[in-house]
């Protein structure tokens, strides 16, 4: 197959699909990759290193999409602004794209029919389920270890205050309270990157199973009140609450966050809307200059105000709704998803052509739109399909 691996196009995203090393793995395999140029700068891979692996390096995104079979992005497709065009439509019938499309959230709808429309096979990285025979593949599971990770570092640059414990000549200041709402992979890094900051960190999450991972790390349980049954889902994910459920969960964080610093905000079901979990009220009691970083933005925000895409301050509360934090990690992050798209690929692929086979859960998990229609059951749900 031919693999077209464009330059991002989301403002500050410095990462991309493919590194030179990954290149190699798939010219030995037998396919063509065309990177475009420059594609890989902002993460420190650079055009002769893709063109050493064995890769054409071509001008421009254009020659990209009108060449390759599989085309493979980070971002969901946006407007190119420098193109005056949609990378949708760029693309053409059966063309197959990877990437992570978040199709369920609101905002993508409608470049999700547009997908359908142009009978694009599209593929979602945000719905590799978390099975064992997929865990190379989970590109979600690495970008989420690097928004936890800096979404952390984030967050404490916009404290006004110290975070660990100081002892001064004029006295002891105490360690800020740190609170992570998602006890999955991000907040678990989270979790790890606050406790090492030196911060008091407490977490909260409706599984069971996530909460003993959060208090093994150290962390301090703020209980929810939501049962068993009604918190897990298939593969150890959360499920969607009831609105007595939720109501419940809210009025658990609500008694506590007055007395947080910073909140990190993780909690997802798969496939869906992100919970609200902090309403408008919720944050006018939190203290003046704490922050809120919220890392569900892709799939709607756990915090009623978070804005998407920006920083700013509500309430005298920071509000951050970055949503490509793992890009300001871009050396790490691409590593990192480069392999985990190649395992996938190399997963899809049998006899130089795109297998989905659609009783497997890992392609039912992935499969956005197919043949003129979206397919994918949670976006489908969210759209009133």
């Amino acid at each position: 197959m031919i693999i077209g691996v464009p330059k991002e196009i989301m403002h500050d995203e410095d990462r991309v699909a493919t590194t030179p090393e990954v290149c190699a793995r798939y010219i030995s395999l037998g396919h063509q990759v065309l990177v475009e140029k420059n594609a890989g700068e902002g993460s420190y891979f650079h055009d002769e290193q893709y063109a050493a692996a064995g890769a054409e390096v071509v001008d421009s995104a254009r020659e990209v999409y009108d060449r390759a079979d599989l085309i493979l992005k980070v971002k969901e497709p946006q407007f190119n602004r420098l193109m005056d065009l949609h990378e949708v439509d760029m693309m053409r019938p059966s063309q197959v794209l990877i990437t992570f499309i978040h199709p369920a959230a609101p905002a993508n709808h409608q470049m999700v029919q547009q997908l359908a429309q142009k009978g694009v096979t599209a593929l979602t990285l945000d719905g590799v389920p978390r099975i064992s025979r997929a865990q190379a593949m989970d590109a979600l599971t690495s970008m989420s270890t690097c928004a936890g990770y800096k979404g952390i570092i984030m967050g404490s640059n916009l404290l006004p205050r110290f975070v660990p414990q100081i002892f001064s000549a004029v006295g002891q200041i105490r360690p800020i309270n740190a609170l992570i709402v998602g006890a999955g992979v991000g907040g678990l890094q989270a979790l790890a990157t606050a406790k090492r900051l030196g911060a008091r960190v407490y977490a909260a999450d409706i599984r069971p199973a996530a909460r003993e991972q959060a208090q093994s790390l150290g962390a301090q349980i703020i209980e929810l009140h939501v049962p068993e049954e009604a918190a897990v889902g298939e593969g150890g994910y959360a499920k969607s609450l009831s609105r007595e459920l939720l109501a419940a969960e809210r009025a658990a964080l609500a008694e506590r966050l007055p007395e947080m610093d910073l909140v990190f905000l993780s909690a997802l079901v798969p496939g869906k809307l992100a919970p609200i979990l902090i309403t408008e009220e919720m944050v006018q009691a939190m203290k003046p200059g704490a922050v809120i970083v919220d890392i569900s933005i892709d799939q709607g925000g756990n915090c009623a105000l978070t804005p998407p895409g920006e920083i700013q301050t509500r309430h005298n509360v920071h509000l951050v709704g970055i949503k490509n934090i793992p890009g300001l990690l871009p050396e790490s992050a691409t590593s990192m998803f480069a392999l985990n798209m190649f395992n996938l690929v190399n997963y899809l692929i049998k006899d130089n052509r795109l297998h989905l086979d659609r009783e497997d859960e890992i392609v039912q998990g992935i499969l956005t739109t197919l043949d003129g229609q979206v397919v994918h059951a949670g976006a489908r749900e969210a759209m009133g399909l």
